[in-house]
């Protein structure tokens, strides 16, 4: 019988992952201001560019993911006989 109050689903442990994990995002994308960001493109020396450019690409992951899924999907009975 599986145990249905695992650490990980309890709705008090997710919120503090969330809180957790939305305050080492907000931690590194202040450091920019204390350790400078020498930017080679112009565009890259923006503040917060590291943290919007993962956004955008891993975004950008999973709309291809999906595009993907949906031009490989095949039928439920595909290797029925």
């Amino acid at each position: 019988m599986q145990d249905d109050n695992h650490w990980l689903t309890r709705p008090g442990t997710i919120r503090r992952l969330w809180i957790g994990f939305a305050l080492v995002l907000a931690l590194t994308v202040l450091a920019q201001v204390v350790i400078g960001i020498k930017g080679y493109f112009g565009i890259d020396g923006t503040f917060g560019f590291a943290a919007m450019f993962g956004f955008g690409c891993c975004l950008f992951m999973v709309l291809g993911a999906r595009a993907l899924g949906t031009l490989l999907k095949r039928p439920e009975n595909y290797f029925d006989d």
